[in-house]
C-alpha cells in the first residue's frame, strides 16, 4: 500500500500524481479506471474520445473529501494512461464515419458507392476490435481482483466490460442513466453504434438479468416495442413521466425507492452524461432538453448502496470536451469521484 504519511489531502492536488491527485500506483490501487478514447460512431457532436485526458486534468480541482465515504480514496484510485493506438484508430475511423454519415444523410444508397461500402465494413470491424480490447483489458483487471470503472469515449465502449463482468460475477442488473434507450438493433448501418449498446448487451450477454433506464426522453418506435416485449427485462423511467410524478407530489425519495426495488442484488451503473440536464453537460454529443440534476443521480446511487445491493462496476461516457473553463470535464470529474466512492463503499 502507498505510504500516505507525507500526503496531505487538504492541499492543492499534485498534477504529477494520478487521478484526483492521489499518490497510488496501479498495483497499490483497489480501484482501477480504464480510459477508452473511442467515438467512431458518434452521430451528432464529437469530442468525447479525448474526455479521459480532460477529466483527468479537471480531477485535480476535486476536493478529496466525501462525508459519506470519508476514507474510500485511501484504498487507492488509479487511472491507466490512454492507449494512443486506440485513440489513433478512433481518429482514423471517425473521419471515415463522418464522410459516410454525410453521404447517407443526403439520401444516397451505400450499395451504390464502393468506397462507402468499404468504410462501413472497416468501421464495423474496428468496433469489434475495440470490444475485444476492452474485454481483454477489463478481464485482466478483474482477474487481478481490482474494482473497475470505465471512462469513455462514446457509449458503445463498455460492451466488452459487460461480458467480462458476467464471467466474473454471474448475473447482474444495469442501472442506466441516459437521455436515450440505446436499444436500436443498428443505427446508420453501424452494428456497434453508441445507439445500440444496450441492445447488443441484452442480446449477447445472458448474465444481464435486468436493465433499468432512468431519464430517457428520446427514443424510437423500435426501441419502444423492444421495451414492451422484454417481459420486464427492460424497465424504462422516461423523463416526462418522472417529471409528471414530481409535479403531482411524489418525492424523489419515493421514486428512487421504487427504482431500486426493481434492481437485482448485483448492480452495474452505466452513466451517459447526457442523462443530466444539458446545463451540466452543454457539449455532450447528442443533447436532449430535460434531464436529471446531479443531486438526483447521486441520491439514487446512494439509495442503491444503502439497499445492500452490491455495485460491481461502472462506466462514465459521452463527456465531451468543452471550451469555457471546460465545464463538461469539471462535471464529469465530480461525477466520476462520486462513482468511485460509491463503488468503494459498496465493496468495503
Amino acid at each position: 500500500m502507498a505510504d500516505l504519511s507525507k500526503f496531505d489531502p487538504n492541499v492543492a492536488s499534485n498534477p504529477n500524481n494520478n487521478i484526483f491527485g492521489l499518490p497510488f500506483s496501479e498495483e497499490e490501487a483497489k480501484l482501477v479506471l480504464l480510459p477508452v478514447p473511442w467515438e467512431v460512431t458518434a452521430s451528432y457532436g464529437a469530442g468525447t474520445a479525448r474526455s479521459p485526458d480532460h477529466i483527468f486534468k479537471a480531477s485535480m480541482q476535486v476536493d478529496i473529501f466525501d462525508a459519506y465515504v470519508p476514507n474510500g480514496w485511501r484504498n487507492g484510485y488509479f487511472m491507466q494512461e490512454v492507449e494512443k493506438k486506440i485513440l489513433m484508430k478512433s481518429d482514423y475511423l471517425r473521419k471515415e464515419a463522418e464522410l459516410y454519415i454525410d453521404y447517407i444523410s443526403r439520401g444516397s444508397l451505400v450499395e451504390d458507392n464502393k468506397f462507402m461500402c468499404k468504410s462501413l465494413k472497416e468501421i464495423n470491424e474496428g468496433s469489434i476490435m475495440l470490444n475485444n480490447w476492452v474485454y481483454e483489458q477489463t478481464k485482466a483487471l478483474l482477474q487481478n481482483n481490482k474494482l473497475v470503472g470505465l471512462v469513455g469515449g462514446d457509449h458503445s465502449t463498455p460492451l466488452g466490460f459487460y461480458k467480462a463482468l458476467g464471467e466474473k460475477y454471474g448475473t447482474y442488473g444495469i442501472l442506466q442513466i441516459d437521455a436515450h434507450c440505446d436499444l436500436r438493433k443498428t443505427y446508420q448501418g453501424f452494428t456497434h453504434s453508441h445507439a445500440s449498446i444496450m441492445y447488443n448487451a441484452l442480446e449477447t450477454i445472458p448474465e444481464i438479468e435486468r436493465l433499468l433506464q432512468i431519464g430517457v426522453r428520446d427514443y424510437s418506435e423500435e426501441e419502444w416495442n423492444y421495451i414492451c416485449n422484454s417481459n420486464y427485462r427492460v424497465i424504462s423511467y422516461f423523463d416526462d413521466h418522472l417529471k409528471e410524478r414530481a409535479f403531482e407530489g411524489q418525492t424523489w425519495g419515493h421514486i428512487a425507492d421504487t427504482i431500486v426495488n426493481h434492481l437485482p442484488q448485483q448492480v452495474y451503473i452505466s452513466f451517459d452524461i447526457d442523462g443530466l440536464d444539458r446545463k451540466l453537460c452543454p457539449n455532450t454529443g447528442t443533447p436532449v432538453p430535460g434531464g436529471l440534476n446531479a443531486e438526483q443521480v447521486i441520491y439514487l446511487f446512494k439509495k442503491v448502496v444503502e439497499s445492500g445491493r452490491k455495485l460491481i462496476g461502472f462506466d462514465l461516457v459521452e463527456v465531451a470536451v468543452g471550451t469555457e473553463h471546460n465545464w463538461d470535464s469539471n462535471v464529469g470529474a465530480r461525477m466520476l469521484w462520486k462513482l468511485c466512492n460509491f463503488l468503494m463503499k459498496s465493496n468495503s
